[in-house]
């Protein structure tokens, strides 16, 4: 099953459906399928809805606004490995903004400043339900689903300063995949495929039993200090293979494509273009 968010045309309401074989079926308004995540997930093969086509509405993340995007840096030994850090010995947390959400097919534009864009395949994990100073078992257990994610990154504007806020967060620069229930993808431990590809060429190639904290684990810390609600998503990370430690470094220019592709969570595509595509961000 393949969850997403839209909005008919010429309207600003979003409604959570089911995507399949080119029609989206709806399930609830955002704000009612937050309210009761896993029961409308639990319902969703059984309801009968009218099948919209899909080229008649916009695709949007199926993200309230309210929600938090936590993302975990040097998740894979690998990963920081190749850009010089030695594995943390907690997840090494950043935010973005929901406004940098966008969803497969949607062009991210390079900012001007910048000589491209980084790539950075991994899986994200949506949370379904309030929780607060849990274990890791039972915010494992907390889990809605998971998604492909591309946290396309501007490294100059990264490297700034010590602190990535300002890199991880351009126009458009976080493609997100259609939610699939947990209940169909497993443990990450047991192992998803994670790969990169940039206009056909296999970049990144790894593997999420290769993940230094668990999900479960990254939920339980940042439970100690901030309450997660329905619909916060945690990126869990990328493996080695991104562009900027290569050499000479390879970045995602306007005209690439760039593809991640997960086991069970299906093919993310995102066009890069210039600029001027930042108009109406």
């Amino acid at each position: 099953m393949k969850i997403v968010g839209y909005r008919k045309k010429d309207q600003d309401a979003v409604t959570v459906g089911v995507l399949r074989d080119g029609f989206v079926r709806p399930l609830a308004s955002l704000e009612e399928f937050w309210s009761d995540a896993a029961g409308w997930v639990a319902r969703a093969e059984h309801l009968e809805s009218p099948e919209i086509d899909v080229t008649l509405v916009s695709v949007v993340p199926p993200v309230p606004d309210s929600a938090r995007v936590i993302c975990v840096g040097l998740n894979y030994k690998a990963h920081a490995a190749e850009g010089g850090f030695t594995p943390p010995p907690y997840p090494t947390l950043f935010g973005r903004w929901t406004p940098s959400l966008s969803v497969d097919g949607a062009p991210t534009p390079v900012p001007a400043n910048e000589a491209g864009l980084d790539w950075e395949g991994e899986v994200a994990a949506f949370i379904g339900t309030r929780l607060e100073s849990v274990d890791a078992a039972t915010g494992q257990a907390g889990v809605l689903g998971y998604a492909c994610f591309n946290d396309l990154t501007a490294r100059k504007a990264q490297k700034l300063t010590a602190q990535w806020t300002l890199g991880k967060n351009g126009d458009r620069s976080g493609p997100l995949g259609p939610l699939v229930p947990a209940g169909e993808v497993g443990d990450l431990s047991d192992g998803l495929r994670v790969q990169t590809r940039v206009n056909g060429t296999v970049v990144q190639d790894g593997n999420t039993r290769d993940l230094i904290f668990s999900v479960g684990e990254i939920i339980a810390l940042i439970s100690e200090t901030f309450t997660l609600h329905p619909g916060d998503i945690i990126a869990t990370g990328t493996p080695e293979g991104v562009g900027y430690v290569r050499n000479p470094p390879w970045l995602l220019g306007p005209g690439d494509i760039v593809e991640v592709e997960i086991d069970k969570l299906g093919v993310l595509r995102t066009p890069i273009v210039d600029a001027s595509g930042r108009k109406g961000a």
